[in-house]
């Protein structure tokens, strides 16, 4: 698959979300070499907004949820504290942002350091019992062991799992992975969605797959991003057409072939406008 990957896809270079040549070097000085090391401060540089809120932090620090880039990102961490990005941040100085943003910033930094990342939207199951939380995560390729490593930056050094930095096929579910798993009956749909939110169900699932898709491509959305028939789905307003193509898409990322997800993403109703991307 290393061969395939490479040949089709260079997961080792930016996207036009992920791409740090903007920022000055002396901000990744002292930047771990292995993946871990890598990954291990964004924990400590994004808080969430419903703690930012807490603090009391203005509505133009709380804007940063809605930042879509990596660079634009930690461009704000260095405004609000120069050091380098491996330093932990209090409180006080780091951007608001949601799992995905430890997400991207990790998948920026890992790129950055050339090693060949991506970020999966899914669900994970160890936060709540019983339930798949929309979640988003980073995974780095091992030539060692020759697979897709996923690690859950916002937590690493955190008690919530025992190992965040190589989370298990039952512990984090892609959306495709969340999808097949619900056409075959082995999830209940209900169980799937936003913590803290209405927002559970198939169209849930549904709206992850395609945002992980995207993901695959390199264009990491934020989660409440909506494009092609997602809107219609949250709605309710889809039919079996729409089930069978994601259908088709779960199985595309299933199989990890680098041109047939480039070419699934070609589709009018899973591509991300352009205008989007920014």
């Amino acid at each position: 698959m290393l061969g395939n990957m490479t040949s089709a896809f260079d997961y080792s270079t930016p996207g036009p979300l992920t791409n740090l040549e903007s920022i000055r070097e002396e901000a990744f000085a002292g930047l771990g070499q292995s993946p871990i090391e890598i990954c291990t401060p964004a924990h400590a540089l994004v808080i969430q907004p419903n703690e930012a809120e807490s603090l009391g932090l203005s509505d133009d620090r709380l804007a940063s949820n809605q930042v879509r880039s990596a660079a634009v990102l930690i461009e704000e961490l260095l405004r609000l504290d120069s050091a380098s990005v491996v330093i932990p941040r209090d409180a006080m100085n780091r951007v608001v942002g949601t799992c995905r943003h430890f997400a991207v910033i990790s998948c920026a930094l890992l790129r950055y350091r050339g090693y060949a990342a991506r970020v999966r939207c899914g669900f994970a199951t160890y936060f709540q019992i019983g339930q798949g939380l929309d979640h988003w995560i980073t995974e780095y390729w091992s030539g060692i062991d020759d697979r897709w490593v996923r690690i859950d930056s916002e937590i690493l050094e955190g008690d919530a799992l025992a190992r965040p930095d190589d989370l298990q096929p039952s512990e984090f579910l892609s959306g495709g992975e969340a999808w097949s798993a619900f056409r075959l009956g082995t999830i209940d749909a209900s169980t799937y969605g936003v913590y803290g939110t209405d927002n559970w169900g198939a169209a849930e699932i549904q709206g992850n797959a395609v945002k992980d898709l995207a993901a695959l491509n390199k264009v990491e959305m934020l989660p409440w991003d909506e494009w092609g028939r997602m809107t219609e789905a949250y709605r309710g307003e889809t039919g079996p057409d729409y089930d069978e193509l994601l259908d088709e898409l779960a199985a595309v990322c299933a199989a990890d072939d680098p041109r047939a997800v480039t070419a699934l993403y070609e589709h009018v109703d899973l591509r991300v406008p352009p205008s989007m991307i920014c």
